[in-house]
């Protein structure tokens, strides 16, 4: 009977949200992170608390982000170095100061969370571990083929495959294992911090319309011969392509009018 009262009182959780079945595991993966006694972390999709724990016992100090409050409210006045905040990541403000991330995301907002922490390059994250779909794991952690999201976040960070975790290391289990995706802010960027909203216009505009469309006319026969589309450039190769234009003294991606529409942006 206790434990069916328990299966009832338990929160509901959102289709795509599977929690770590084990502390072992949530303490592995926070030990994996390196995670010491100076850092300021965020726990996105806190849930059921047990990295959140692990956290607690590494960091100095740790925002838990949780959109439900039932869920929220059994894991506030836990650890006296936690911050519990109830509410939507995306509606979060990110901290001023140096962060980390270590977070099993919900998989159905994966990308667009990550977006929010890796768009804008001024966003001051050190570093994110984060749990995610093994498809998405593997696909942004290879350089091929490349994607507008993968060359404009792989100019300031490096992006990892640590480890697979099959469903059963998940409460609900999923239908698909989930990857450990490790990023680390680079040392020496491949474009400069100042010139990222120029750099994504030059980027969406070359998948959109071809490297024809944002390479110098003296390096596109090059690029011709060799038969190159976006997708075959690596991030250091697209970095490369944008120095080069910016030689070249065009012009073109430092916000003018056409440049935005040519980007989405």
């Amino acid at each position: 009977m206790s434990g069916q009262r328990a299966r009832r009182a338990r929160p509901a959780s959102a289709p795509s949200q599977h929690f770590l079945r084990t502390r072992a595991l949530a303490a592995e993966l926070v030990a994996d992170a390196g995670i010491g006694p100076t850092d300021l972390v965020l726990d996105i999709g806190a849930g059921s608390g047990r990295l959140t724990a692990a956290l607690a016992a590494r960091a100095r100090r740790v925002l838990a982000i949780e959109l439900d409050p039932r869920w929220a409210a059994r894991l506030r006045g836990r650890w006296p170095n936690v911050e519990v905040v109830e509410a939507d990541v995306l509606e979060v403000e990110l901290p001023s100061e140096p962060f980390r991330v270590v977070a099993n995301l919900p998989f159905d907002g994966t990308t667009e969370i990550m977006r929010m922490l890796l768009d804008d390059p001024r966003v001051p994250l050190v570093r994110a571990d984060l749990v995610v779909e093994w498809e998405v794991a593997r696909k942004r952690a290879c350089p091929w083929p490349s994607t507008v999201n993968g060359v404009l976040w792989s100019a300031w960070y490096t992006l990892s495959l640590l480890r697979r975790l099959p469903p059963s290391a998940f409460d609900p289990p999923p239908s698909v294992a989930a990857g450990v995706l490790a990023v680390d802010r680079r040392a020496c960027p491949l474009v400069d911090d100042a010139g990222w909203r120029d750099y994504r216009r030059f980027v969406a505009t070359g998948f959109r319309h071809g490297l024809g469309a944002v390479t110098p006319r003296r390096f596109l026969r090059q690029l011709r011969v060799l038969g190159a589309q976006p997708r075959d450039l690596d991030a250091r190769q697209w970095a490369a392509l944008f120095a080069l234009s910016e030689r070249a003294g065009t012009g073109r991606w430092s916000g003018s009018r056409a440049a935005r529409r040519e980007a989405g942006a």
